[in-house]
């Protein structure tokens, strides 16, 4: 990987930026950009990437089935009739 600047730490990136990161980084080791060395860091980084990406999106769905609680059971047929 080229080394304009340190990248920022995963666990300081929004969902979006590593997954933007991630995604960049395997266009590159596809198209055969980057030597031996860097291919190996490449697949380091895009690895903790995905593992925080994943992370995000278990927090996420938690959250989600926190707050519908029990919004999602089947209605009960008798509920849907009228007065």
């Amino acid at each position: 990987m080229a080394k304009t600047s340190a990248p920022k730490p995963v666990p300081e990136l929004s969902f979006e930026q590593a997954l933007d990161e991630l995604d960049a980084l395997v266009r590159r080791m596809e198209a055969g950009e980057l030597s031996l060395d860097d291919a190996v860091a490449a697949y380091r980084r895009g690895a903790e990437l995905a593992r925080h990406c994943q992370g995000k999106l278990a927090v996420a769905e938690q959250e989600i089935r926190k707050l519908d609680g029990d919004m999602l059971t089947p209605l009960d047929p008798g509920q849907l009739r009228g007065p």
